[in-house]
């Protein structure tokens, strides 16, 4: 479902020069499964997610999803591609439910489907309570739910997340990553980018570590660590980012 070719991004920049944000990374991610992309901040890990969800343009390389090019087919990409950026913002004199259904009419979908859709958005999420509500006077984790709902409203086969749980208490993010478990459950492709290695060993098949905008190791949990001697999450990437910089 998705495929990143050899993908390289690259910015200029007039104090620091050329920056190599991504370089040469290849992986594959297939339909029901959740791969965790995990990096440093400045590894290169939301750039690689902006590529795929085409808000940027590959430098050279490209990437693949449900048989589309992010170069040459962008708005085929965005049509099964639901990205979840940690800054998501909201309008907030909107309830949620406005908010939602705005981005459902934004996909081009009828008012009945926006409506069934979002009764079982809410029902997944645990959103009943505050669906009503202005998104100005949601919590945390509900303006999160939020952002969550609006992102997936035209039900795409690919869903990217970027720290998802990040800022949220220990219910709201319980409950985030048990909708992330139910989209594996219904065939759905998940990339899920986080800081919490503890996430990590819960909701990921697979695993990508980057870091200097290059794909250190990628492999389940237990390839990784036969690979490094470590059982925790945490110390696997430790070890081979570690290994990494002093290289």
């Amino acid at each position: 479902m998705i495929e990143a070719r050899h993908l390289s991004k690259t910015f200029a920049d007039r104090k620091r020069g050329t920056i190599h944000a991504v370089q040469d990374v290849s992986f594959q991610v297939e339909p029901g499964q959740i791969y965790g992309l995990l990096g440093a901040n400045g590894a290169g890990k939301t750039t690689t997610l902006r590529l795929l969800a085409t808000l940027l343009r590959p430098s050279s390389g490209t990437a693949v999803i449900g048989g589309h090019d992010v170069g040459t087919a962008p708005e085929a990409v965005r049509r099964q591609v639901g990205f979840l950026a940690a800054s998501t913002a909201l309008y907030g004199r909107l309830t949620a439910r406005e908010m939602i259904a705005y981005f459902g009419r934004l996909h081009g979908l009828a008012e009945p489907e926006i409506a069934q859709r979002t009764t079982r958005l809410a029902a997944e999420l645990e959103m009943d309570d505050f669906l009503d509500r202005r998104c100005d006077s949601l919590s945390t984790g509900m303006k999160q739910k939020t952002s969550i709902a609006r992102t997936l409203i035209h039900d795409p086969a690919v869903m990217i997340f970027d720290e998802p749980t990040l800022g949220l208490d220990v219910m709201a993010a319980r409950a985030v990553l048990r909708f992330v478990r139910d989209c594996r459950a219904r065939g759905k492709t998940v990339i899920y980018s986080t800081h919490v290695m503890s996430e990590v060993e819960k909701v990921c098949d697979r695993v990508g570590i980057i870091h200097g905008g290059r794909l250190l190791a990628e492999g389940t949990l237990a390839e990784l660590a036969a690979r490094t001697g470590q059982r925790d999450m945490e110390e696997i990437f430790v070890q081979l980012v570690t290994a990494e910089v002093a290289a």
